[in-house]
């Protein structure tokens, strides 16, 4: 076994759930990871691995097919329609071809057969927690920063110094287009050109009136943001934190 401990993203240590009416295997396995260096919690029915999984969320688990109450398909069903979306490793007697086929396809993302190999399964839940870990390091930020202006493109929100500003559909969409173009200078045409999916309209006025409904929301009696010059526009700033809403007198 690896002598180094993974690590969550905070430093803290990996969690893993190990699901299994069998309370010999739980047992087992459990101590192997705790050997590892990491935290552990078990589970012997579906429902209580729910629970356990609301309260413990786990960065990895493992699961046993065969439970008392729901089988461990049902169960990943379940916890991945509740948006978690941590790897899962199905523990089970079931061998045939099929079965192994059914649990990947579930969204398993390995499977193990017992008997099996203590030395193994830790190797390979290390694998899938490495995987994960890389997956999630891959996904791009979210959040475009210019100064202290910041935009969440997944939460809809904008912030200036830490405070909420609010904004617009067709707001946010302008000050993200600026905001991905930082001290590059862009014509209301080129605007126009990438905003025909907005609520710009095709005269060049329409840009130059969410300009200044974008200055007002922003500066708020702060420096300007926004600089422009005669029918070009500049995203230059620093961020208050807000959300898109609709504003009834923009047509």
């Amino acid at each position: 076994m690896e002598s180094q401990a993974l690590k969550r993203a905070d430093g803290g240590k990996m969690r893993a759930l190990v699901v299994d009416d069998e309370e010999s295997i739980t047992q087992l396995v459990a101590m192997a990871l705790r050997y590892e260096g990491w935290d552990v919690d078990t589970a012997s029915t579906g429902e209580e691995a729910l629970e356990k999984i609301r309260s413990f969320a786990p960065d990895v688990a493992v699961f046993d097919i065969m439970l008392p109450d729901f089988d461990g398909m049902q169960l990943l069903t379940r916890v991945r329609s509740d948006g978690r979306m941590f790897p899962v490793l199905f523990l089970t007697a079931l061998d045939s071809v099929e079965d192994r086929v059914n649990g990947l396809t579930a969204g398993g993302d390995d499977y193990v057969v017992k008997p099996f190999s203590l030395e193994e399964l830790i190797a390979r839940l290390r694998g899938l927690v490495r995987r994960s870990q890389m997956a999630l390091a891959q996904q791009p930020d979210p959040v475009l920063r210019v100064g202290d202006l910041t935009l969440n493109e997944d939460s809809y929100e904008v912030a200036r110094a830490g405070e909420s500003i609010t904004v617009t559909n067709t707001e946010f969409e302008l000050l993200r287009y600026l905001m991905r173009n930082p001290n590059r200078v862009l014509s209301k045409a080129q605007i126009l050109d990438r905003g025909r999916a907005y609520d710009f309209t095709r005269k060049s006025i329409g840009v130059g009136r969410y300009m200044f409904y974008l200055r007002r929301e922003i500066v708020a009696g702060r420096g300007p943001c926004a600089p422009s010059v005669r029918g070009r526009h500049r995203s230059s700033c620093a961020g208050r934190r807000c959300r898109a809403r609709p504003r009834s007198t923009c047509r």
